[in-house]
């Protein structure tokens, strides 16, 4: 009998702006909050806030974890296997 598995998580990708906010969170705690809401948005995308419509671009998600106050702007590939954070706020 085949093992069931969950639904598959998207995979996270950075754009240029947002991989260099992540070069300047130095703080072991932050980064760890940061993973934890990655994890979060990459098991379900549709998680965050859309945000109002923009014209000419994928439509940007706003998730905020008060508890870790990390909050993470993103966008969700077609197929949904991936979710391209644009930025990122610790």
């Amino acid at each position: 009998m085949p093992a069931q598995h969950g639904r598959r998580r998207a995979r996270i990708a950075f754009s240029d702006s947002a991989a260099k906010q992540l070069e300047t969170i130095t703080s072991e705690s932050a980064i760890h909050a940061l993973d934890r809401t990655l994890v979060v948005i990459s098991v379900d995308p549709d998680i965050g806030d859309p945000l109002p419509a923009q014209t000419g671009g994928p439509q940007l998600r706003q998730y905020a974890d008060e508890i870790e106050s990390v909050r993470v702007l993103y966008f969700v590939t077609a197929l949904r296997t991936v979710v391209v954070v644009a930025y990122i706020e610790v």
